[in-house]
């Protein structure tokens, strides 16, 4: 990643892009394949919509007209008048609007995926940006949504990050009414503050949750319980039920999502093996989660944290008639590649997207190459021409310099041009018009590094 004097905001070298681009490419196919129909939203919300969401309003990047600026430092109305808007800080809030505003025209269950930039006043670490990509997918219905979207989208992401060139990745899942049900069990009434601690423990530990729990009055002997429910971490549908059993609690809503996290799980289990686990520590902080919760960790890499994050929602979108009950996912892409590149886990076959060099004898035969490149790109194969007719060896290293494995030379004298694989040395007779690049060399690949 080239270096910048604004942290933050990511800018990768060609190479590094050229990871990015296949690894949107591949979320992309694999969200169609799954019937999820791509939408862009703006890139801006008025700051009503955006402190909405409080916990994060304190993030938002306010954007400020420079006239308006410079009206209201001289002592003017400035943009006081106008309705002030900020970047979104995630793609669930334009989201929302996007279904209110248009729900008329969709067809629900609606299935959307969303890839776009983000932008976050945070401070920047180590995959942690301020101006990121993201990768959300969502099913939203229009007043009731099925249990069976809860399951189907963690493996619609399963499928996705499993059949990426890094290592395994586990979908960790729980479900808000099986610690809701805990806590009603136990008689804790501050549901809240029961999940946020609990979503603290990765970073706090044990005993600073716990202590974080009694500072919102929940005693010690329930803030055992709630941890040792915190403990179950299994990929048996079985183990759960035994599990929290041993715990010494029961009541509806706690059946209720075990029913649905046991659910969840089997069916992961077969389609799946070993990728989706239950958590039961997965709390998610955010208080519009209602059902199925889920985070995604990179094995080996659990630093990271997160990168793929979500869960059901009940209504997240309302316009006072209806409410519109959905279920998604997000990935922090930005975050997922910087870690790619920086390890590195993958690397691009070459830095750009040329397959063909095509040399240049002299200068004043220089439409030649064009000619030969103009034919090779009609057959989409990406072709560029030498930048200087110098000694063939340079534009050979030019070439190999960028990656491109293809050094075109045309023919002089009536001799037939050849095309030469510069890793290996071979060099054949080829015409423009037939010629092709063996598959694996048409286009940059990403392959797991070495």
């Amino acid at each position: 990643m080239a270096r910048t004097s604004l942290s933050g905001f990511p800018e990768w070298l060609p190479d590094g892009r050229i990871v990015e681009q296949s690894v949107l490419d591949h979320l992309r196919r694999i969200f169609e394949l799954h019937g999820f129909a791509g939408i862009e939203t703006r890139a801006v919300e008025t700051l009503e919509q955006l402190e909405s969401k409080g916990e994060t309003s304190k993030e938002v990047y306010v954007l400020e007209r420079l006239q308006a600026l410079k009206e209201a430092e001289a002592g003017g109305r400035g943009s006081s008048h106008e309705r002030r808007m900020g970047l979104h800080f995630d793609l669930t809030v334009p989201f929302a609007r996007y279904v209110i505003e248009n729900a008329n025209d969709l067809d629900f269950p609606f299935k959307r995926y969303q890839i776009q930039k983000v932008w976050r006043g945070e401070r920047p670490q180590e995959g942690r940006f301020r101006e990121f990509t993201q990768a959300d997918i969502d099913v939203v219905g229009n007043g009731e949504l099925p249990f069976h979207f809860e399951v189907e989208l963690p493996l619609v992401m399963a499928e996705a990050l499993t059949s990426l060139p890094i290592p395994p990745v586990h979908v960790l899942v729980n479900n808000r009414k099986v610690v809701q049900g805990v806590c009603e069990s136990i008689g804790v009434g501050d549901v809240d503050a029961a999940l946020r601690g609990l979503d603290k423990l990765d970073k706090i530990g044990p005993e600073g949750v716990a202590e974080e729990l009694a500072a919102s009055g929940i005693t010690g002997a329930q803030a055992s319980t709630l941890l040792a429910m915190a403990e179950i971490r299994t990929d048996s549908p079985e183990e759960i039920r035994t599990r929290v059993g041993e715990l010494g609690v029961s009541g509806g809503m706690l059946e209720e999502g075990l029913v649905e996290l046991c659910e969840l799980v089997a069916t992961a289990a077969s389609r799946v093996p070993g990728v989706v686990v239950a958590d039961l520590r997965i709390a998610r902080g955010l208080d519009y989660y209602t059902g199925s919760v889920y985070e995604t960790v990179v094995e080996g890499h659990e630093d990271l944290g997160s990168i793929c994050s979500g869960g059901r929602y009940d209504s997240l979108a309302t316009d006072g008639k209806r409410t519109y009950p959905g279920v998604g996912l997000s990935i922090g892409v930005s975050r997922l590649v910087s870690r790619m590149i920086s390890v590195p886990l993958v690397r691009a076959t070459r830095k750009v997207p040329t397959a063909v060099l095509v040399a240049v004898i002299d200068e004043s035969d220089r439409h030649r190459s064009d000619d030969i490149a103009t034919l090779l790109r009609s057959r989409g194969i990406p072709s560029d021409v030498a930048p200087a007719a110098a000694k063939f060896g340079k534009q050979i290293r030019h070439a190999d310099r960028r990656g491109i494995p293809f050094v075109w030379f045309p023919g002089a004298d009536g001799a037939p041009d050849t095309v030469k694989d510069i890793r290996s040395g071979d060099q054949v007779e080829a015409r423009a018009g037939t010629w092709t690049p063996p598959a694996a060399d048409l286009l940059p690949r990403v392959e797991a590094a070495d």
